[in-house]
């Protein structure tokens, strides 16, 4: 039989395979496994090894059924594992619902894997939800007759600082080593040894040092894999669990959250097939304590103009000194960084515009070119969901450029690694063949930083290709003009990927010098009308605004008197040092903020914001896409940022119209995007390489684990991070007198940072070291990538 899937985008007929399961015929896709199709009709089978993103192992065995009738008139001669079976026209099959002989296979089976597990249930962290656990209860024998001593090991083994290892509470169900050696790519862990001295383990010498270990903690059906941090913490039924969304980066995965008393104990991965499925990276799960730091601020600080400290005050009183202090500057600006949803993005940028009367916002706390902002007002500010996550599994071709997904984007990393086991090709635009795009079995063209225009115009694209482009473009003369111009010429698609999870957000909501919520040019009078008629004011400033660079150099200047910053953190800026004397000699300075920071040391008013487990919200994902979230803790004392521009807008006279994140969101749902005609983009073309006696080429960006504020406190989870190296072809660093596994410097315009010399297979002239591992290379050097900087043997 063959039909046709109502899917109007896919015509692909679909053979269908009628048979018969406890009695009731069910007609599932040729290729189908038994157990699949038995949950189509509501009956589940027990198992532990299946898992419908693995393969298929029939590992376990407890999902065995009875085959009456395996399609050819002829019965199976003993029960079947149905998590391997395929199903075939007119095969009958029975479960432990009509069949005692399924039934008696499953119990069975229980039976001896309880053999040797030990009694942990009081304690074991899978307690209350444990699929051994409840199965045992369900499908088990009501007595044991194994009366042996059962099986011991030393407990826990630790396979990394983040996960632990009970290896007699395993059943060998290698959930685990297939997870890590297909999804992840990482297979650290394997089985061990042979027959009954089988078990899971690592090499001695390598740790289970992989971004995604978390995973196989959640999947684990018995609770052999612990993790470190939640072990012993408390119990399922402990818990208050909220779905949510992950704060650190562009792809809006979900998450599960799970607190008590106030304290979040726990987050997992939640289960989304469109956007991460069911995996996380170990960031998104385990650092998430940033947030209750000591350094937690919690109530109003106004600077005393006497004794030059910042004073606590209260919130009537903070709010009417930033008012003052904002109403007598002569020119205003606002840094939003990349931590905020999309309602508090809409609330900054109302903000800047009705209360401050100027637009002079942005949203990049990083490098930043005329040319991307002209980029992303034209192509990607309020445009909907272009290239999906989906859509990479059926490309042709993938084309990274000026993008590491394994560090900067981990469930892209894992989606493209799926595509790439499917046949899809990956090539990467890069120096170096990173570990991840070994995984994804990617192609690397060698590519030097700022040579990246040329070389994506060189590639032959077949029909059907994604271009990905990364943030880091934006320090790439001609680099995002190549994208469109490679889009233009071939067809193909393309997505921006920024890397923190609020860029998309800020940026549909308005926080750029030209562009107004949705897309709409600040150049347009039209669009100007448009957003002033809905929000109730008689006009909009007309002149495009500042971005970051330009927003720093006039604080620096004199030019602005005031600048209001949500949560930007200094060492990201492309100059921070700068941006601190920039900050330092700006005439009013008012921070919101979640914790202290180089920005509150030097502000005038400091205003405590909540982080994104205080409050609801929604981050817009890299693909368009939004994410929303509800609030997990009620009884924190802290504001949202929209409820504090509020107060400040209210205390000028200039009031947004919006207090809360459900009329911020309301709103700018309502206004929606822009349809209008768009800003201009002019294409620039590739810079002329600079050339530098005794210089090279800096590539550089951020390792998943590295030094970031949003990791701080997680500290068993930062104790996997990769050991900080540099790295250059051999003959590179033996021309600057640098030996493999030796120090090496690097030195800029404002300093040097030294790290161990690493040779790798790189064009010559290139080093690449990482952004903030050990040293923040902008902080310490005042260089980022495509810089020329000094290499050079010893230490700084």
């Amino acid at each position: 039989m063959t039909v046709t899937e109502p899917n109007p985008t896919d015509t692909t007929p679909v053979d269908l395979v009628t048979l018969s399961i406890d009695d009731v015929d069910v007609s599932v896709p040729k290729g189908t496994l038994v157990i699949r199709a038995a949950e189509l009709i509501g009956t589940e089978i027990p198992r532990f090894c299946d898992h419908p993103l693995l393969a298929p192992a029939g590992a376990c065995r407890q999902c065995l059924v009875e085959i009456p009738d395996a399609g050819n008139g002829r019965p199976m001669p003993k029960p079947q594992a149905s998590c391997t079976l395929e199903v075939a026209p007119g095969m009958v099959v029975r479960t432990q619902v009509t069949s005692p002989v399924a039934e008696k296979a499953q119990e069975g089976i229980l039976e001896f894997l309880l053999a040797n597990h030990p009694l942990d249930c009081p304690v074991c962290d899978k307690g209350g939800e444990c699929p051994l656990q409840n199965q045992a209860l369900s499908h088990g024998a009501s007595e044991s007759r194994f009366i042996e001593t059962k099986r011991l090991f030393p407990k826990p083994l630790p396979l990394s600082s983040n996960v632990l290892l009970d290896r007699e509470r395993c059943v060998l169900c290698q959930r685990c080593t297939r997870f890590q050696s297909e999804i992840a790519g990482d297979p650290f862990i394997a089985l061990l040894e042979r027959g009954a001295h089988q078990q899971i383990g690592i090499a001695e010498d390598v740790p289970f040092g992989s971004y995604f270990s978390g995973n196989t903690i959640q999947i684990c059906p018995v609770g052999a894999l612990t993790s470190a941090d939640y072990r012993f913490r408390s119990r399922p039924f402990d818990l208050i669990s909220v779905p949510s969304v992950s704060e650190h980066d562009a792809c809006g995965a979900a998450i599960r959250v799970d607190h008590r008393r106030g304290k979040v104990m726990r987050r997992l991965a939640g289960d989304d097939p469109e956007v991460n499925e069911e995996w996380i990276t170990d960031k998104d799960r385990f650092a998430f304590t940033w947030s209750r730091q000591a350094d937690r601020l919690t109530t109003p600080l106004v600077r005393n103009p006497q004794t030059g400290e910042l004073e606590p005050t209260s919130w009537p009183g903070a709010l009417a000194v930033a008012a003052r202090g904002l109403a007598a500057a002569a020119g205003k600006g606002v840094l939003t960084g990349g931590r905020l949803t999309v309602e508090d993005a809409y609330a900054y940028a109302k903000f800047a515009r009705v209360a401050l009367g100027t637009n002079n916002i942005d949203f990049r706390t990083r490098a930043t070119a005329k040319e991307e902002t002209e980029f992303l007002a034209a192509k990607v500010a309020g445009t909907p969901v272009g290239v999906r996550f989906a859509d990479l599994e059926r490309a042709s071709t993938v084309v990274l450029v000026g993008l590491e997904p394994e560090d900067e984007a981990g469930t892209l990393f894992l989606r493209l690694r799926k595509a790439s086991r499917k046949g899809v090709n990956v090539i990467a635009l890069g120096t170096h063949a990173t570990r991840g795009l070994t995984k994804m079995n990617g192609t690397l063209v060698p590519t030097v930083p700022g040579s990246e225009p040329e070389a994506l115009a060189a590639l032959e694209l077949p029909a059907g290709s994604v271009i990905l482009a990364g943030e880091r473009l934006a320090a790439v003369p001609g680099g995002l003009s190549a994208v469109a111009a490679k889009a233009d010429e071939t067809g193909a698609r393309w997505a921006w990927v920024p890397r923190r999870a609020g860029d998309r957000s800020a940026l549909d909501a308005g926080c750029l010098p030209t562009v107004l919520p949705g897309g709409r040019p600040v150049a347009s009078a039209e669009a100007r009308a448009d957003v002033a008629a809905d929000w109730g004011v008689a006009s909009l400033p007309d002149e495009a605004g500042l971005d970051t660079d330009a927003i720093i150099a006039a604080a620096a200047s004199g030019e602005l008197g005031a600048l209001v910053v949500g949560g930007v953190d200094l060492d990201d800026l492309a100059d921070p040092a700068a941006a601190r004397e920039a900050l330092r000699a700006v005439g009013f300075l008012v921070s919101l903020e979640v914790r202290e920071s180089a920005v509150t040391e030097l502000a005038d008013v400091v205003l405590p914001v909540a982080p994104p487990v205080e409050k609801a919200g929604t981050f817009v994902n890299w693909e368009g896409r939004p994410r929303p979230f509800a609030k997990v803790l009620f009884d924190a004392p802290s504001l949202p940022d929209v409820r504090v521009l509020a107060g400040i807008a209210e205390e000028l006279g200039r009031p947004i119209g919006i207090r809360t994140v459900d009329e911020a969101g309301a709103e700018w749902r309502e206004l929606g995007p822009w349809d209008g005609k768009r800003a201009a983009f002019r294409a620039r073309k590739q810079a002329a390489p600079r050339s530098a006696a005794k210089k090279v080429v800096l590539d550089t960006w951020k390792l998943l684990v590295d030094d970031g504020r949003l990791q701080d406190g997680a500290d068993f989870y930062r104790q996997t991070a990769r050991q900080p190296v540099l790295r250059a072809s051999e003959a590179t660093l033996l021309a600057a007198g640098v030996q493999p596994g030796g120090p090496a410097t690097l030195t800029g315009p404002t300093g040097s940072a030294t790290f161990v010399a690493e040779a790798a297979f790189m064009p010559d002239g290139v080093v690449w070291a990482p952004t903030n591992s050990g040293v923040n290379l902008g902080a310490a050097t005042g260089a980022g990538h495509g810089a020329r900087v000094v290499l050079s043997g010893g230490v700084s």
